[in-house]
This record gives C-alpha cells, structure tokens and sequence, in this order.
C-alpha cells in the first residue's frame, strides 16, 4: 500500500517561456543538468508548472559516499526500473503508447515552434500532461483530458513530420492514422474515464483501463474469480496481480500474463537482464536470493513465485540498497485485482531511520493497546521493518506522482506471517516540503494564528509522523477472521479506500500517545495537534481544490480522508467536537476539543477493522458512499474561488535523477549522478532509450 500526499501548494507560475523551453540532448547535458555536488540549499526544487500540475526535482544526499560495487548496483536496478516504463501506459489505457509516439514525433520534429503560437503552447501543455500521468487520463482523478488546440491544429502538425517517425500500423496511410486517433485524443466521450467507481455501473465496462479485454463484464470478472478463489486458503495467491483478462476467439476468458514469455515480454526481458546484473553485485545473500526469485517470477509468471520472492524480500533486512519493483498497486483496476507496474530505487538513511525504527520497534505495544476488539488483534507481530529511504529513481506508476510512504507486501497472509517492510522517502519528502514551505495555503485556510504557529513549527514532523505510523503500525496492524477472505473479494471496490482509511486512522488515534513522547519522536502533545488540524482542513476543504466542479469523489485516498473528516464531523456535533466555523464569508475547520476527537477517530478505527475483519460489505459500502463520495457544491464553489487566487497547482510530481555510469570496456567502474531540469526532454529521452513494446500488446 502507498500513502500519497495531500494537496501541497506550489509558489507561483513560471512564465510560458519556461515552461516550454527546450533543448538538444547534448545542451541539456551541458546547462539543463545540475552537478551532483550543488548545495542544498541554491538546489531548485521549484521546475515548471501547466494545467493543475507542478513539477518539482528531489536530490539524492549520500550517494557520492556509497561504495562503487552500491552504485553500480544501483545503476542496474535504475535500468531495470526504466526498462518496464511502457508498461504502464499500456495498462493505462489500450492506445496510450500510439498517443504518446505521436506526441513524441510531433515534440521533435517542431521544437522551435511549440511556443509560437497559442495552439502551439496548448498542444505543448497536453503532451506533458500525458507524460506526467502515463496517459490521456488524469492520473488522479483517472478522467481523460483533452487538448485545448484545434484537431486541424494538431493534424497539420502530424502531416508535417516524417511518416517513418509515427506509430502507423502495416499499411496505415497517414491520414487513415489522423482519421483513427483524432476521436481517440479530442473526443471527451471515447475512454472518458480509466477507473470508474461509479456505485451500480458495471465498473469493467465503464473503465478505460486496459486490464480487462473487449466485451468483458464485471460480472464475468466476478464469476471468473469466485471459482478460483478459497476463501479458506490461508496462504492465498494475488489472483489477477500480473496479468490481463480477455475473451479468446472461443469467447471463453483466460487470462494473458505479463511474463518473458508472455505479454508484455519484450520490456520484461530488458528488465530482467538488468535485475541478474544486480543480483551479481548483491549487498547480501538474503537481497541476491530476493533478486533471483523475482526475476524468476518474471520468467515464470507464476504467482506462487510472487509470493516467495515477497518472502525473500522481506527477510532482507541488512542490505542498505533495496527496490520495489513489479506488478504491485491495484488502484488502477476497479475491482482491485490487477497492479499496475512500478518501481523504486533507493537506499537506506541511516541517521533518519532511527525515528521511523523506534516506532516499529514497538508494533506489538500498538497493537496491544489499540481501541479495536481484541479477537481483532494479531498476538504476534512479527517482521516489520521499518526505514527512512533515499530514492535514487522512480518509474512507471511511482512517477513522476510519487507516493511519501509504502508498505509492502499487500499480501495479508505474509504480513502476518513474514512481516512487512515500510518506508517514508525522505528526501521526496523533503522536496515536497521545500516546495510548500511559502505557498500561502495556510494562510488561506487555517482557522487561527495559533494553528498557522502550530503547522509552521510541527507540521513537517506531524506529516513524517504520520506517514510512519500509518505504513509502520497502520497497515500492519489487525487481522482478518478465518475463512473470511480477501478484503478485494469481501469489499470489492471500496477496498482500497477502506484500508487507506483504517491506516489512518491508527495513525490519528496514535499520534497524542504519550508512548510517542516516550519514544522521543514527538516533542510536544502539539505535534498531535497539528496533524489533527492539518487532516481535517484537508478531508473537509481543502482537498476540494482536486476536483472540478460537479464532480464527486473517487480516489480512494480522498474517498478515505473525505470520509474520516465527514464522519467525525458528525457524530462529534453533539458535543461540537469540531465545526465547520464561518468568517467574513469564508468557511474554515475548528477542533473544539482534541481529546474528544481522537475518542472518535478510535470509535471509527474499531468499526473499521470489524467490517474488514468480518468482510462487511454493506457496512464498508455505506461509510464510503454516505461520507466519503458526495460534494457540498457551494462549499467546494467557496474553496475553488479562494484556492485560485494563489496560482498555485494541487498536483506535483518529479523530474527523475539520471545516472550516469563510467566503462572500462563493459564494466561499471563509477557512477555519477545529475539532475535534470527539463521534463520534455527527459520524457523524449525515455521514449527514444526505454520504448520496448510495440504499439498494442
């Protein structure tokens, strides 16, 4: 599971020159890079901002001190990482990688001109928007966006390149092409969503996720899966995880795997070959067996495998270098059975894992002592190891949105049985913060002085704290009945937001424990105080900032924080716990009493574990769909009209690192690091060394 971040505010626009400059490889390299060496603080986080995104860049502190054999295994996982990027937009969405090709051959052929004209910087600002969110759809709110040019624009410009550069199919004319993806980009009517959430559609058919074949129906999905699945298998395997499910010429569904050997097979094979190549230079015995099995299950398929490796992975504790990377969310599938690819590439922070590691030291303490039943509780809480991570690169899913915190395995069975590993990305925290430290949010949204005080001295460490207990304590915590099933079979499409919910809560219900002060990772009781502010103005108003007006809430992250906020909110009006308090015409969040809120959010953190322990759908249903979903239309008009006039964009992302290896022949003998500053070309770059796939898969 992955935490992402709340709404955090950028500091203002660049102007159009900026945002659309761009350069030749070799420039970039010369002025477009940052030496790894640059200060801290003259580092410029801040890179461009378009449409309602902000792109920001992170630094990697530390890595010119690793050993070269860590950097060179390093630079192998980054490869592999980057080798599996198409993946992902073809899972996104069945047309993505022509899209993307398009606007690639358009990006090169016409880089003078992208800021020559208003068509011209419009059609600039949709090709990055498709980059950033691996597709034509929002990658947050998965809804498809549409260039602001003209179609005959953008035809005039697929007419002035070179045939031989566009993703044509065998005997395709070019205007037979123009003719076919016109709809398919302008068109907010075809694919209008990629995940639909939508409570009594059939949510495979109305999605425009590519996870499921044509002509597939939910209830297929469903029939398919409850002839495979035990639900009295204590050892489950993630039926669905890595592969497509579609219809063959017999009109019987199968499921196709994304395998060397299967679908998909060209990029697997890069990454595979990458993954050997680390496994050769590993820190450890436990990291290279970890290593060995997940290029197994590449090379098999099997989800069997998938489980072992997660096992090897977890067990490897002591190696400093670590890596998630595979077929691992299902956010993008509405059923919450497939995983989009992803990876990250990291090392440990010593000297900051020291705050998240006291607290996982301590997992069976939280445990013991949370307000939930008791049959609820696990006995013995084993394996959790928790870490402050640098990345070094992120890829596919992870990027360039990127979570701040990740527990891994999902697999139920093997956090019980194995543990579990969870992290905070500390330096992509650090960015995120660097980036909003000025943005002017608070201002417009906080209640008082005193929290504005409160959220400047505390916030940053409430946020790490947060994230930390939410991965650490929050997944890992409470168990499942026996007999009772998988929460993607017994909560279906509100799994997700269920479980983000109900890690949350552990961590609000934690966070004003004096065991924290104990610890010595909360100073002050205020710490507590501050997050409860900060959550709250979130769930209530401030994400709202993320949607356009009329819309509903489906994310499952919003879903969750919607609903917590919404449902404390009420069942603390009788003793006015928290208001929603009026001044000079503008609403804001007011906690009344802190004490008698964390009260709530444990009452709400015990039912929450009961319908997942129990498989109580109808109940996790109505807490969604009452609390979590719907808008208050003039409160979300209100935030709109405020959150605009500080031109700032709710949603950011990362321009990558690159690694630069030194040769001796085929050996690695150095690795350097640089930082790019121009996304285009980063992306052009990418689609010129890492496109692997063809067309359709």
């Amino acid at each position: 599971m992955k935490r992402r971040l709340l709404p955090v505010a950028a500091l203002g626009l660049l102007t159009l020159t900026q945002c659309n400059s761009s350069t030749s490889s070799s420039e970039a390299n010369k002025s477009g890079t940052t030496a790894a060496a640059a200060d801290t603080a003259s580092f410029k986080v801040i890179n461009e901002q378009f449409a309602d995104l902000r792109l920001l860049r992170y630094q990697v502190p530390g890595f010119t001190a690793l050993s070269a054999k860590q950097k060179e295994m390093l630079y192998y996982l980054y490869e592999a990482a980057l080798s599996g990027r198409d993946i992902v937009y073809d899972q996104n969405y069945k047309h993505n990688l022509r899209v993307r090709r398009t606007l690639e051959a358009i990006w090169e052929a016409n880089q003078q001109q992208l800021s020559s004209s208003d068509d011209a910087q419009k059609l600039s600002v949709y090709a990055k928007r498709v980059w950033f969110s691996n597709g034509i759809h929002h990658h947050y709110s998965t809804r498809k966006f549409v260039p602001e040019c003209t179609p005959d624009y953008f035809a005039k410009l697929v007419k002035s390149v070179d045939a031989k550069t566009l993703p044509l199919q065998p005997g395709e004319t070019v205007d037979q092409f123009i003719s076919f993806i016109t709809p398919i980009i302008f068109d907010p009517n075809v694919a209008p969503k990629r995940v639909n959430q939508v409570a009594g559609q059939d949510l495979i058919k109305t999605s425009a996720t590519n996870f499921y074949g044509e002509g597939v129906t939910q209830a297929e999905v469903e029939a398919f899966y409850a002839k495979k699945i035990d639900k009295n298998d204590q050892a489950p395997i993630s039926y669905g995880l890595n592969s497509q499910l579609a219809k063959n010429k017999d009109g019987q569904l199968e499921e196709r795997t994304w395998s060397t050997n299967g679908m998909y097979a060209p990029a697997i094979k890069r990454m595979v070959g990458w993954l050997q190549k680390a496994a050769n230079v590993a820190e450890t015995p436990e990291q290279k067996d970890a290593l060995t099995k997940l290029i197994s299950f590449y090379q098999s398929g099997s989800l069997k495998t998938w489980d072992d490796y997660n096992i090897a992975w977890v067990k490897d504790t002591k190696s400093a270098i670590d890596v998630v990377n595979g077929f691992i969310e299902v956010y993008g599938d509405p059923l919450g059975y497939r995983a989009t690819y992803e990876s990250v590439v990291s090392f440990r922070d010593e000297e900051a894992t020291k705050r998240i590691k006291a607290i996982g030291d301590q997992a069976q303490w939280f445990e013991d002592h949370s307000p939930i039943m008791d049959q609820h509780k696990k006995k013995n809480v084993v394996g959790i190891t928790a870490k402050v991570i640098t990345t070094v690169v992120e890829s596919g899913d992870a990027a360039p949105s990127t979570p701040i915190g990740i527990n891994l395995p999902n697999a139920t069975w093997i956090r019980k049985q194995y543990g579990s590993k969870s992290v905070n990305l500390g330096n992509i925290v650090e960015a995120y913060d660097r980036a909003s430290a000025s943005s002017g949010m608070l201002d417009e949204f906080a209640y008082s002085p005193e929290e504005i005080a409160r959220a400047r001295q505390y916030g940053a460490l409430a946020g790490k704290l947060h994230t930390d207990m939410h991965e650490v304590i929050g997944h890992a915590s409470g168990q499942i009945n026996p007999g009772v099933g998988t929460t993607k079979e017994t909560l279906k499409n509100y799994a997700s937001a269920l479980e983000e919910a109900r890690a949350d809560l552990v961590a609000l219900y934690y966070l004003p424990d004096a065991k924290l002060q104990e610890l010595g990772v909360a100073p002050s009781p205020d710490v507590a105080k501050a997050e409860y502010d900060s959550y709250l103005r979130g769930g209530l108003i401030t994400q709202l900032t993320r949607l356009q007006p009329g819309e509903t809430v489906e994310e499952a992250h919003m879903r969750n924080r919607q609903m917590v906020a919404k449902w404390v909110l009420e069942h603390g009006k009788k003793d006015n716990v928290v208001e929603l308090a009026k001044r000079d015409g503008k609403t804001f969040v007011h906690i009344n009493d802190y004490a008698k809120l964390r009260t709530l959010f444990g009452e709400l953190l015990r039912e929450l574990q009961r319908l997942t322990s129990e498989g109580d759908f109808k109940a996790g249903k109505n807490l969604i769909e009452t609390y979590g979903v719907q808008v208050d239309q003039a409160l979300h008009k209100e935030v709109l009209a405020r959150y605009e006039k500080l031109h700032i964009a709710p949603y950011q992302g990362f321009i990558q690192p690159r690694l630069v290896p030194t040769l001796n022949g085929d050996q690695v003998t150095d690795v350097t690091i640089e930082y790019p500053t121009n996304f285009p070309q980063q992306m052009l770059d990418y689609g010129k060394k890492y496109s692997f796939l063809p067309n359709y898969n």
